[in-house]
């Protein structure tokens, strides 16, 4: 792909894309030079920056056949970025091919791919918004085609929130998806977080920064506050590898350096 064609997808090769250095963190390929650059500068204040990402990824799962096994039948994955093996749609797909989901991303890579992933595949889509204007989430025509907002729906929001700072409200926007959605819905939530953190976590921030993607890591209580009007279903806020895990944790559930919740609107 030639510079017009990455400028007319909007691909910004001048600067690192959170999503795109999160695909190479978990050894994807749908990644530039630029955004490699940067992962690597990360990971050398940081070398456990994609034990972080990978170890997020398996808690993502987790909660979306959660939400699956609570009878759960849509789900709306808000900054999804790079579908990989093991993504939403095959999760609970794997329990009901029924089961319909909409991904939603602004980084054209993102769409482009999963674009390709999905083809073929009528129950799963992909929608090209930013998930901080809901509105253009939620009239979009495929959303309001795939989902059906009188019906549970799951709202997964994976890595996504530390991405919006204070300043821009980050709890009036959950609230404006929980608004719309029914009784029983549930809301997937995980952020990065400063408790158990190290100066390394310091170190990875102030890089963030710099990169013009800067991010919110928030405490426990931070982070429920940011839940109101759902129930925050056991274990509660918790680091990401503790949430209901598969089997006994090996590591310190701090080195995840990342909070997760599921909670469920009443």
């Amino acid at each position: 792909m030639n510079d017009d064609e990455h400028a007319k997808r909007g691909i910004d090769l001048e600067r690192p894309n959170a999503a795109r250095v999160y695909d190479y963190m978990i050894g994807g390929k749908l990644n530039y030079a630029v955004d490699r650059m940067f992962a690597d500068q990360i990971l050398g204040v940081l070398p456990n920056a994609r034990h972080m990402a990978l170890v997020n990824r398996a808690w993502l799962r987790r909660a979306a056949r959660f939400g699956a096994e609570q009878g759960i039948r849509q789900f709306l994955d808000i900054g999804s970025g790079m579908p990989t093996v093991g993504h939403v749609h095959e999760v609970v797909q794997a329990i009901d091919p029924s089961a319909r989901v909409v991904y939603v991303d602004n980084e054209p890579i993102a769409v482009a791919h999963s674009e390709i992933v999905l083809e073929g595949n009528d129950n799963a889509t992909m929608v090209q918004a930013n998930a901080e204007h809901p509105d253009e989430v939620l009239e979009h025509p495929t959303t309001e085609a795939m989902l059906d907002f009188s019906e549970p729906v799951m709202v997964i929001m994976a890595a996504f929130v530390h991405f919006v700072p204070d300043s821009r409200d980050p709890a009036g926007l959950i609230g404006r998806y929980r608004d719309v959605l029914a009784p029983g819905s549930h809301l997937a939530l995980s952020s990065g977080t400063w408790e158990g953190q190290g100066e390394e976590t310091q170190r990875s921030v102030a890089l963030y920064e710099k990169s013009g993607t800067p991010l919110a890591l928030r405490s426990p209580d931070e982070l429920a506050a940011l839940v109101t009007g759902f129930e925050i279903l056991s274990p509660g806020v918790v680091f990401t590898p503790e949430w209901r895990p598969d089997e006994p944790l090996e590591d310190p559930p701090a080195r995840s350096g990342g909070l997760a919740l599921v909670a469920r609107k009443a």
